[in-house]
């Protein structure tokens, strides 16, 4: 059986410019959202800004167009003649343009990836279909720290795992290479310096986070009970933590009031992550001092909407 695969190629710049024609107030808030989110990726997506040079050097490198705006439409055909590049149209139609065409409301999943198709960094390919494998996790020895896990930059050249010293970790290593492989223990300079920390006792979840969370460059601490997560909220600054709420020991509500008891801890954003979805456990979390509550199986564009609102994503 055949399904479409993506190859991954290396961006041919840094940065591409989106020229946007149409939609509403609301969209607008929300690409611009996108957009900022998008600078801390490799490469960038940003908003094109036209300018008084009409050469194709000054042209955007994808047009994304309100297909339900026929202005819009317009606007879009009498530019792409003069400068013919990539579209993204949004709506139900294509109106017979020859491009990528994504139905509403606008998902920030959905348009990185068109984004990355637009201009050639994803490309469809045929494979045969496997029998997907089964990961068997090594049970996590209570007694051993966790430990950072600097995120991967697309940039850097694959490394060797750096050396760990406590048993648990090399058994996690030995399992899951995913964890450690490809990691340096560098910022890049052009990207703001956040730490976040992911609290949650199941590793599924840790691992969803950290595969979330690697492209946009954040450095991020892991934990899996409460009192890990309050004895490393001591020993730094976080700007956001992502917090269980059911855990072995203390809960993620009386965690989140340690937090947000200690000295400086203030705008610290804390996210709490549950199952549990009523409205009292809700008001419950907002009661501890919680910033946002989301629940599992946690929705992508939802976290990356906190992402962006949490967390600094100006380049």
């Amino acid at each position: 059986m055949m399904i479409e695969t993506f190859t991954t190629t290396s961006p041919a710049k840094s940065q591409y410019t989106i020229d946007i024609h149409g939609f509403s107030q609301t969209e607008r808030i929300i690409l611009k959202s996108i957009f900022s989110l998008s600078a801390r990726r490799a490469p960038k997506f940003v908003e094109f800004m036209p300018t008084m040079d009409s050469t194709m050097d000054s042209a955007p490198d994808v047009f994304l167009v309100d297909a339900e705006d026929t202005s819009a439409i317009a606007d879009f055909r009498q530019k792409n003649a003069i400068s013919t590049r990539p579209a993204i149209l949004i709506g139900d139609t294509d109106h017979g343009i020859a491009c990528t065409t994504l139905s509403r409301p606008l998902q920030w999943t959905k348009l990185f990836k068109a984004f990355d198709l637009a201009v050639g960094i994803n490309t469809p390919s045929q494979a045969l279909q496997l029998e997907p494998a089964i990961r068997i996790a090594v049970p996590y020895e209570k007694t051993q720290p966790m430990i950072a896990i600097p995120a991967p930059r697309p940039s850097v050249p694959s490394i060797a795992p750096p050396q760990i010293l406590d048993t648990a970790a090399r058994k996690l290593t030995s399992v899951n290479h995913s964890l450690t492989n490809n990691i340096a223990p560098v910022s890049s300079p052009d990207r703001p310096f956040n730490w976040v920390l992911v609290c949650d006792d199941n590793m599924t979840v840790r691992e969803f986070m950290r595969v979330k969370l690697a492209p946009f460059g954040f450095n991020v601490d892991y934990a899996e009970t409460g009192e890990q997560a309050v004895g490393l909220t001591g020993t730094k600054h976080y700007t956001c933590v992502f917090l269980d709420v059911v855990m072995p020991g203390i809960n993620g509500y009386q965690v989140c009031k340690l937090i947000k008891s200690k000295k400086g801890a203030a705008k610290t954003a804390v996210v709490m992550l549950s199952s549990k979805g009523s409205t009292f456990d809700k008001i419950r979390a907002t009661m501890s001092g919680c910033d946002t509550y989301l629940t599992k199986p946690v929705n992508e564009n939802r976290l990356f909407e906190v992402i962006s609102k949490y967390l600094s994503t100006h380049a």
